[in-house]
């Protein structure tokens, strides 16, 4: 079961609510990035299981994130994650090759474990 944890996401107060859910429920959060460029150099130095990725980024959008992740040989599972509904992305989602979606409002424990 994946248990390491890299948070990518601009908004101080998502990364430390999303760092508490976690780490109660037993992942281990090894690190966290706020833009889409730190995301991507954390993520190919620490080697999560998971990197939940904000899809809104100031720098470049997760999709692009995930993208570099794919071509850096990165093995990760990558769960993007949005205040906006999973429709608002259309097919983007699916065309990604990432592991699925969860809504930041619905982030719990085993919201991720279903997408995993």
């Amino acid at each position: 079961m994946a248990r390491t944890i890299l948070i990518v996401d601009d908004h101080a107060g998502f990364r430390a609510s999303a760092r508490r859910v976690l780490e109660a429920a037993g992942y281990e959060v090894m690190a966290d990035a706020v833009d889409g460029d730190s995301g991507v150099a954390a993520a190919v130095d620490v080697g999560p299981d998971v990197v939940l990725l904000d899809v809104q980024l100031p720098d470049i959008d997760g999709f692009e994130v995930a993208r570099r992740l794919e071509l850096a040989g990165v093995s990760s599972l990558i769960v993007l994650t949005s205040s906006r509904d999973r429709s608002d992305f259309g097919s983007l989602i699916e065309a990604s090759g990432v592991r699925g979606f969860v809504p930041k409002a619905e982030l719990s424990a085993e919201s991720l474990a279903a997408v995993l």
